[in-house]
């Protein structure tokens, strides 16, 4: 009976998980299929999941049209300056709070945490006044620096590095390893997955964030793809081809990191809370 139970209860779980995958891939399908048709066929009152005359006229549109390379690049070059520097911050800012000992270590931290409490939008007006009195409106810098502070990365890293048996820094120590070899050395490789799978999401968010590059962004070629997406109507009109191909263009690169390093993320997640996978 109970072997029974377990199976029925198995496959209605493998039912809810191919309905999700569905409920998931239909937009995408959708949005391929919409892509790939010619204009005139996005307009049609005859419904068609696919399109009946098979074309990349949108793609080759969007990728010839000067901006879009432009807009890529820029996202690339923000989200791979956001990771990094936001995985080396916190790893260090995780290390001292979990490692080291320093007056107001508890105080720094539990600020620091209060970032939790504080939604992105409510610190929009100081953010913008800072970058501006920094002359760096309209620049790399000034969309990179606001994205660097991630308090969610650091309660991870020190979680983590609280859980490693303190001989190993004792050792390390001895052998005269100052504080960044000590991290260097032995923390950054024992938590090697977890990094990974905060870089692929600080990655994600990076090259995804639509509302500070909005905020701070002044000129065409300085934006990212998804504020770019925005100009895509204005430019091309109405046009649903072209604007599903210059949304799959945007979503692809974040797809393929995450494809790729999709172990990774499953193995540093399940690192991060305790399970083993």
């Amino acid at each position: 009976m109970t072997r029974r139970a377990g199976s029925a209860w198995t496959a209605i779980g493998a039912l809810a998980a191919l309905l999700l995958a569905a409920l998931w891939v239909a937009p995408l399908v959708w949005a391929l299929g919409t892509a790939l048709r010619p204009e005139h066929e996005t307009v049609s009152a005859v419904f068609h999941w696919l399109p009946r005359d098979w074309t990349v006229d949108a793609f080759v549109q969007v990728l010839g049209a000067g901006s879009v390379g432009r807009w890529l690049f820029n996202s690339a070059l923000v989200a791979l300056l956001v990771t990094v520097l936001t995985m080396a911050l916190s790893l260090m800012a995780a290390y001292a709070f979990s490692q080291l000992r320093f007056r107001g270590r508890r105080l720094a931290f539990g600020l620091a945490m209060l970032a939790f409490l504080l939604p992105f939008e409510a610190l929009l007006v100081p953010l913008f006044r800072m970058m501006n009195g920094l002359g760096l409106v309209d620049s790399y810098a000034g969309i990179v620096l606001p994205q660097v502070v991630a308090p969610v990365a650091i309660y991870v890293f020190k979680r983590f590095f609280d859980a490693v048996p303190a001989e190993f820094r004792e050792a390390a120590v001895m052998d005269g390893a100052g504080p960044l070899r000590i991290l260097w050395s032995v923390y950054l490789p024992l938590s090697g997955n977890i990094v990974w799978a905060m870089a692929i999401v600080s990655f994600i968010g990076a090259w995804n964030n639509f509302l500070w590059p909005y905020i701070i962004v002044t000129s065409t070629d300085m934006m990212t793809i998804p504020l770019g997406l925005t100009q895509v109507q204005d430019a091309f009109g109405v046009r649903y081809a072209r604007m599903m191909a210059a949304a799959l263009v945007g979503a692809l690169p974040v797809a393929l990191a995450y494809v790729l390093f999709q172990r990774r993320v499953t193995r540093g997640f399940l690192a991060a809370t305790g399970l083993k996978g």
